[in-house]
């Protein structure tokens, strides 16, 4: 059964116009004053999230984003100082590029947010997915076999440095700790200062190009997933759920469908569904001028993925359109009956997710708008997901 409710934000400042007649994306030069307001931005989607029981606000990390697409490079910094400002919302990273890191500086603030939040942060890794941030932060990305061995060892040495009070590594990429002299003797092993006071730390990763090495290295150390969007009947949703079910079966544990994942989708809320799938529009568009050309949107031509970028031809290109979105599961519009009624059919389809993301970062949907959905949200449905809960409870469900 369904009970946390989250929401993904992926760092976005608020522009004036979205979609293929708005500004192209390489044209959005912001201020630097402009690029910091996502801090206040943030703040004030978490205060909306806190009030109304939310269980975790996740956020992206993301590098020298100067379209002001994603302007947060310290998702640990910035939760320490979103538990400020709230009562009980966690705060995760939805991912941190562990490539983009020395592995033991993201241990070590991983580690620090944990206990100067009490407790509120969450961590989820993944492997980049822009070559401007992992390749200028001196890892590989464009080789993407070098990027998957290199991630893989760097989680490798941060779970081992959470887990044991002093330790030592040596790998392809990593030597540790250093030989050197320390008063008198040799360094042998290390310890990570601090280290978590919650453990072990749950780590969570996304389910994206779903070869068979990535769910044996999440089955192998323990990693939940999380699912994107495509939730549809028979959708990539299920078909990977599925997968991940099945690896974790062959490592000896028994789950049931959606069992230790997350399923993600984008919301907008409006008075009936043909308001809210209009209103849409402009923000599903923007979404494409971003991600297409990041060679994140399946199955487009390059002659597509051009199209976006040019509002002449965009709306002739045969792009995939906010009503393809919806039938995929990726986008549930309407009001709040009807986003409770998709997220109940959902539960339906995964009887074991407990998790779900109802926005996915949102990189088309200005942030004020985000907050109106989550207040909705907030208001309406989630008292009807909270009473259910209380009411399987009692019958002992």
């Amino acid at each position: 059964m369904i009970t946390k409710i989250d929401s993904f934000f992926g760092g976005h400042i608020e522009f004036e116009t979205n979609g293929f007649n708005a500004t192209p994306l390489l044209e959005r030069n912001p201020s630097n004053e402009h690029l910091a307001s996502i801090f206040d931005e943030t703040r004030k989607i978490a205060q909306v999230m806190d009030r109304h029981g939310f269980d975790t606000l996740w956020l992206a990390e993301h590098h020298f984003q100067r379209e002001g697409y994603g302007g947060i490079p310290s998702i640990p910094m910035l939760a320490v100082y979103l538990a400020q400002h709230t009562e009980s919302l966690s705060f995760g990273s939805f991912f941190n590029t562990v490539p983009a890191w020395h592995p033991l500086r993201l241990a070590e603030d991983v580690a620090t947010a944990d206990i100067l939040t009490r407790g509120r942060f969450r961590f989820g890794i993944g492997r980049g997915y822009i070559a401007r941030e992992v390749e200028t932060l001196g890892s590989p990305l464009l080789d993407n076999e070098a990027n998957r061995e290199l991630f893989e060892e760097q989680v490798e040495i941060i779970l081992k440095s959470w887990n044991q009070h002093s330790f030592s590594h040596h790998g392809k990429h990593y030597d540790l700790p250093a030989r050197v002299p320390y008063r008198g003797g040799q360094v042998e092993e290390i310890t990570l200062v601090p280290r978590p006071l919650n453990l072990p730390v749950e780590v969570w990763q996304p389910i994206t190009s779903a070869t068979q090495r990535g769910y044996d290295f999440m089955a192998k150390h323990g990693i939940k997933g999380v699912l994107a969007g495509g939730s549809a009947p028979g959708g990539p949703a299920e078909k990977m759920a599925r997968q991940y079910q099945e690896t974790l079966a062959r490592a000896g544990r028994k789950t049931k469908l959606g069992e230790d994942l997350a399923v993600g989708f984008q919301i907008h809320m409006a008075d009936t569904v043909e308001k809210a799938e209009a209103e849409s529009i402009p923000f599903y568009e923007e979404l494409l001028k971003l991600l297409a050309p990041l060679d994140r949107i399946r199955g487009l031509t390059e002659d597509q993925i051009r199209a976006t970028e040019d509002p002449a031809k965009a709306p002739h290109a045969g792009l995939p359109t906010i009503h393809n979105a919806i039938q995929e599961g990726t986008w549930f519009c309407g009001p709040p009956d009807h986003i409770l009624d998709k997220i109940q059919e959902l539960e339906e389809r995964f009887p074991g997710l407990d998790r779900v993301f109802v926005h996915i970062g949102g990189p088309g949907i200005p942030p004020s708008i985000i907050r109106q959905d989550l207040e909705w949200f907030g208001q309406e449905v989630m008292p009807a997901l909270k009473a259910r809960t209380r009411t399987a409870a009692t019958a002992g469900v």
